[in-house]
C-alpha cells in the first residue's frame, strides 16, 4: 500500500487557492481539512475546493490524521499558529515570513528541534527548475569565481493598481492592508536570498537603507502603520560574493538576477516563474589585445522542463505545493532532512529582517548559520 502523508491548511485566504491549485501534483500529499478563524470564509473555500473543514485550530491539531500543518494565516499570526502545531506535535510548513520578530523565529526552530519535528518556510522557489538550473552551471564553473550579485525585487506601483478588486478563486481578497503593514522586504526579499544562500553560503553582514515612499496608501489608515516599500541593501558573504538587493512596490516590475563571475554573466528575468529561462554570457579576450567583452547572451537548458501538471495560472506560475511535497518526501523517508531546512529559513529571516528593518547606520552583521544545502536529485 503506498504511503502519504496527511496534511491540514490553516488559513483560507487569498494564498490558499495557490496551494489547492498544485497539490494534486503530489498524490502523496493527502490534504485532511482546513480551518480559518473566519467561519464563513472556512466555509466558502471548503465549499469551492470540495473538502472538510475544522471548526476549530484546536479539532484540527487533535487529529491524529494530520503530519503537517500548512501554515496560511496573516503574517501576524504565524508565530502563534505554528507555534501550537508544534506544541501539539505536528511538522509545520508555513508562508512567508514565518516569524515577523527574531526572537520568536528561533524560539520556532529551537522548539521543533526539541521535539524532532520539521519546521520549513516558504518561498520554496529553489526547489523549481530555474533555481536549479543557476545553481548547477555555478557548481559547473560556467562563469568561474562569483563575485557580484545584481538583483531586483520591483512589483510595480501597487498603490496605483486596482488591488481591492483582486479576488482569488475562492473569493477570497487580497489582503492589502496586511501586505502594507508587512511591505515587499518581509513579504518577497525570501525569494532570491534563499537562492543566493544556497549558492553561496551564509551571509555575513547587511548594508541596508529603507524608506515608505508611498505613505498615502489608505485614506482611512495612518501611514506610520505601514512598512518601508523600498530597501536597498549589499549583502556580503563569507564566500566573498557581495548581492545588491532592491525591493519595491513603487518602481516597475523588474525580477531580474545577473550573477557576476571572472568569467561571466549568469541570469534570469523571472523569480515567479519556475521554468523562467536561464542566460550565460561568457565573458572572452577580444583578439591579442588586454580588452574582454561579453558574447551575446545563450540560453542554458533548464535541468528539466518545468512541465509539473497542475498550476495555478491566474497570476503566479509557480508551484506553490513543492515546498511541502519536500517536507512530506522528508517524512516518508524517515525522517530526512527536507531541502528547505528550518535553520536555513532562520538565516534567510535575519538577512531579511536586516533589511526591511536597518539598524542605526545600516550595518548589521548576521549571526545565525546553517548547513550546506544540497541541490534536487533531478539536478546533479
Amino acid at each position: 500500500m503506498t504511503r502519504t502523508v496527511g496534511i491540514a491548511l490553516v488559513g483560507c485566504g487569498y494564498v490558499a487557492d495557490f496551494y489547492m491549485a498544485t497539490l494534486p501534483n503530489y498524490p502523496d500529499i493527502r490534504l485532511i481539512g482546513v480551518h480559518d478563524i473566519d467561519a464563513e470564509r472556512a466555509r466558502k473555500f471548503s465549499a469551492h475546493h470540495g473538502v472538510p473543514s475544522y471548526a476549530s485550530l484546536g479539532e484540527l491539531l487533535s487529529d491524529e490524521s494530520v503530519d503537517i500543518v500548512v501554515n496560511l494565516t496573516n503574517p501576524h499570526s504565524h508565530y502563534d499558529v505554528s507555534r501550537r502545531a508544534l506544541e501539539a506535535g505536528k511538522h509545520v510548513y508555513s508562508e512567508k515570513p514565518f516569524a515577523q520578530e527574531w526572537e520568536q523565529a528561533k524560539e520556532l526552530v529551537e522548539l521543533a528541534e526539541e521535539r524532532g519535528l520539521i519546521l520549513s518556510s516558504a518561498p520554496c522557489s529553489l526547489l523549481g527548475e530555474t533555481a536549479q538550473t543557476l545553481w548547477r552551471a555555478l557548481r559547473q564553473d560556467a562563469i568561474g569565481r562569483p563575485r557580484l550579485v545584481y538583483a531586483e525585487l520591483d512589483d510595480g506601483a501597487v498603490h496605483q493598481m486596482p488591488y481591492k478588486n483582486w479576488i482569488s478563486p475562492s473569493g477570497a481578497p487580497w489582503p492589502y492592508a496586511d501586505e502594507f503593514r508587512v511591505g515587499p522586504t518581509l513579504e518577497h526579499a525570501g525569494y532570491y536570498l534563499t537562492w543566493l544562500t544556497a549558492f553561496f553560503g551564509p551571509a555575513a553582514e547587511v548594508v541596508s537603507f529603507a524608506a515608505l515612499l508611498q505613505p498615502e496608501k489608505l485614506e482611512d489608515q495612518r501611514p506610520h502603520a505601514w512598512a518601508a516599500d523600498f530597501t536597498s541593501a549589499c549583502i556580503t558573504f563569507h564566500s566573498g560574493v557581495v548581492a545588491r538587493l532592491t525591493c519595491s512596490t513603487v518602481a516597475p516590475e523588474n525580477h531580474t538576477l545577473q550573477i557576476v563571475g571572472d568569467g561571466g554573466v549568469l541570469s534570469t528575468s523571472e523569480c515567479w516563474d519556475y521554468g523562467a529561462e536561464v542566460a550565460l554570457r561568457k565573458r572572452v579576450a577580444d583578439g591579442d589585445s588586454a580588452h574582454h567583452y561579453l558574447t551575446e547572451p545563450q540560453v542554458v537548458p533548464l535541468v528539466r522542463p518545468a512541465d509539473y501538471r497542475f498550476r495555478y495560472h491566474d497570476t503566479h506560475d509557480m508551484d506553490f505545493a513543492r515546498g511541502v511535497a519536500d517536507v512530506g518526501a522528508a517524512l516518508l523517508d524517515d525522517g530526512a532532512t527536507p531541502l528547505l531546512s528550518a535553520r536555513h529559513a532562520l538565516h534567510v529571516l535575519e538577512i531579511v529582517l536586516a533589511i526591511g528593518h536597518p539598524s542605526d547606520g545600516g550595518r548589521t552583521v548576521i549571526s545565525s548559520k546553517f548547513d550546506d544545502l544540497e541541490p534536487m536529485p533531478w539536478a546533479l
